[in-house]
């Protein structure tokens, strides 16, 4: 099987999850995001994918609105 990598960026008016090329969102928080892609995360993993999830720490949280 592959890996499926999340990553949580700043996109748009709020936070985006970027997957396969793909940014889903916006989400209002970092936290909704991080939900957002743990959701999706748990699917690949039960496909058997392994998974990896990266979020920006704080100092991103100026270049989102």
């Amino acid at each position: 099987m592959g890996s499926a990598v999340y990553k949580i960026v700043p996109y748009e008016d709020g936070w985006g999850v970027t997957h396969d090329g793909a940014t889903t969102g916006p989400y209002a928080t970092k936290a909704a995001a991080l939900a957002a892609s743990a959701d999706a995360a748990g699917i690949a993993l039960r496909d058997g994918h392994s998974i990896e999830i990266t979020e920006p720490g704080r100092e991103a949280d100026r270049l989102a609105p």
